[in-house]
């Protein structure tokens, strides 16, 4: 065992040679390391642990270190962590820019000196990786470039980070996607990263997850590790967000049923099934999307489970005053009032008037009425739903022998409850615009869209860096020192960094340590020298301890920042390459969705807002409404 920041490490097991680290535990407390400092230094230390590759770990701009990770013993698996550190000043002025901050609305963020990618390859991006480089430095530059990989998240150096790719076994991978994620976080956690951004856009046989779980659990399938809605594509906002949430949740399935039954059976077999399974009702689009992916759990260890579809059984499970062949014979009279009506709609009321003639019990009849709904008796489905213009609950019997063929109980296995999850996605969640017009379907649509440019999530691990108390038994304070940057109009306020210093130290010598930490992280900070601290008036020679609280925040301001060259994360601060954007939506910012140009006022706008579809090209030529109309009016001109 070794030390870090003064703290005990445990190398990875393995014996001689290379060191293996164990995959579920690396990055848990003392795994490698327990890592006590700011985030640059965590970096550093955890990096000490990897093997270098290529020597003098890399060139050019490069630096790459590699991970050796055991999965599981029997049989032998592992994976491979690289981490590359790409320097700002071997990047191209372009390259320099994060395009990821600047989506997520971190475009006020200064370019950072280094970026450290953490990239889990597939066996695919590995082998496409190996054969097309012929030195490490191209293998570092290669796994930065690839698509597909297992995992791939990327640090600057001031503690933010994004993930960019996640695949689990849904991609072919070893590893499903739950432990990649929980890998992922423990890192955020152990390195003490700040905040930490990614693009929803994980799917599963076809399904976009966002939908599916944040109407089954209000969170997206991040959510389980603390990511939050940040801001949607198209100008979504979290109010509109949480209202298509909710408007989805609360559907009531009787509702979905009359919209939806005619046009694909096999909904309310599926509503029956799982009704039949669940010890509770299930009365809302959420209650039963919740309550199927809550099944995947038992499923796991029972290879199924067993529902019932006949009616009988269904009662006599319940606590019933009435006798079995009571219950039963006021069945029979229902269904065959039913069968009367001809397969049609009939309210509740025409249903017991029928039935009374028979079976003058109308408390037995209430009950049988309200536990009929939507269940199989026979060979038919007794489907029940809420009249949504009068307001009046209305059955209607429909023969279930031509199109499944039933049988008294059936099994739910993983398949069949996959697939059920699917049908009910493509259904009810899916592309409906043939049917936009009619009923609830407006709605529906409207609100799926919104979850679905609902994109991006932020997590924040640790907002600011924490102080260390320890500091003070070995006689040093820490201050938490930013820099206000004032360029043009704008004022830039960067995100502050714990200074420790010496008990005795002077203003001159925290102006020294400020302009060197910061000048570590940034790129355009490289020529900054501290004049002056906001709201303190001190001298050079005066001692720290004697006018600033140990903890405390201090801002500075000075001269020597890169104000001409490109060093924001934002192309309207100095990039080669200036857009305007004024899309209808009410978009201002690129929001990472595909956008188009008018070719006449070069004015920016989203490819989906003018009505130009993914899969069409974008035309050579473009021009906006606003133009279009000006040229309109320019030929009726005499």
């Amino acid at each position: 065992m070794t030390e870090v920041n003064g703290k005990k490490r445990r190398r990875g097991g393995g014996g001689g040679g290379e060191r293996v680290f164990r995959f579920k535990s690396f990055g848990e407390n003392g795994h490698p390391a327990e890592l006590v400092g700011l985030f640059r230094e965590n970096v550093e230390a955890l990096l000490g642990f990897g093997r270098c590759e290529g020597g003098e770990c890399g060139g050019e701009g490069f630096r790459c270190w590699s991970f050796r990770l055991q999965v599981q013993r029997q049989p032998p698996f592992h994976v491979v962590l690289f981490v590359v550190e790409e320097a700002a000043e071997a990047a191209t002025v372009a390259a320099r820019q994060c395009k990821q901050c600047q989506y997520v609305g971190w475009g006020q963020h200064m370019i950072c000196n280094k970026k450290y990618h953490f990239v889990l390859p597939s066996k695919e991006t590995m082998v496409a990786a190996s054969s097309s480089s012929n030195s490490k430095s191209m293998l570092s530059l290669r796994l930065m470039e690839l698509q597909g990989h297992i995992l791939h998240g990327v640090f600057h150096s001031n503690g933010f980070g994004h993930l960019l790719c996640l695949n689990g076994q849904e991609m072919g991978n070893s590893l499903p996607g739950y432990l990649v994620m929980d890998f992922w976080d423990r890192l955020c956690n152990v390195l003490k990263a700040r905040k930490v951004s990614l693009r929803d856009i994980s799917q599963k046989r076809g399904m976009e997850l966002r939908l599916l779980h944040n109407i089954a659990y209000g969170q997206s399938w991040f959510g389980q590790w603390g990511y939050k809605f940040s801001h949607g594509a198209f100008k979504v906002t979290i109010q509109m967000h949480q209202k298509a949430i909710e408007a989805l949740q609360t559907l009531p399935l009787p509702l979905i049923l009359h919209h939806f039954a005619s046009i694909h059976p096999q909904v309310p077999f599926i509503f029956s099934k799982y009704q039949s399974l669940s010890n509770h009702p299930l009365l809302t689009l959420q209650d039963l999307l919740h309550f199927m992916l809550n099944l995947k759990s038992p499923l796991h260890t029972q290879n199924s489970m067993e529902c019932s579809h006949s009616l009988a059984g269904f009662l006599l499970e319940t606590s019933c005053r009435w006798s079995p062949k009571r219950v039963e014979m006021a069945v029979r009279v229902i269904i065959e009032a039913l069968k009367r009506a001809e397969f049609r709609w009939v309210s509740r009321q025409e249903v017991r008037d029928a039935a009374r003639i028979y079976i003058g019990d109308t408390g037995l009849l209430d009950f049988v009425l309200k536990s009929l709904g939507n269940h199989v008796v026979g060979n038919y489905l007794v489907r029940r739903t809420l009249n949504p213009v009068t307001k009046v609950l209305e059955y209607c019997l429909q023969d279930v022998c031509s199109n499944v063929q039933m049988k008294p109980r059936c099994k739910v296995g993983r398949a069949e409850l996959a697939k059920d999850i699917s049908h009910l996605y493509k259904y009810i969640l899916g592309d409906q615009k043939p049917l936009q017009a009619k009923g609830i379907l407006p709605t529906l649509t409207m609100a799926s869209e919104i979850i679905l440019d609902s994109k991006f999530l932020i997590k924040k691990y640790t907002a600011e860096p924490q102080t260390k108390p320890e500091l003070e038994i070995e006689g040093k304070l820490n201050l938490l020192c930013t820099i206000r940057l004032k360029r043009q109009e704008a004022t830039t306020i960067l995100p502050y960094e714990c200074i420790a210093l010496n008990n005795n130290a002077t203003i001159d010598e925290l102006k020294g340590e400020v302009e060197r930490n910061f000048k570590e992280i940034y790129w355009g900070l490289r020529s900054f020298e501290v004049k002056r601290i906001v709201d303190l008036e001190a001298k050079g020679k005066d001692l720290v301890v004697e006018l600033v609280e140990v903890g405390g925040k201090l801002v500075f301001e000075g001269s020597g920042e890169d104000e001409g060259s490109f060093f924001f994360n934002n192309n309207n601060n100095g990039g080669i390459e200036k857009r305007i954007i004024e899309c209808v939506c009410g978009a201002v910012e690129d929001d990472g969705e595909r956008m188009v140009g008018c070719d006449i006022c070069e004015i920016w706008q989203h490819t989906r807002c003018v009505q130009i579809p993914n899969e069409q090209q974008v035309p050579h030529i473009f021009i906006c409404n606003r133009c279009d109309q000006k040229i309109a009016l320019l030929h009726s001109l005499p």
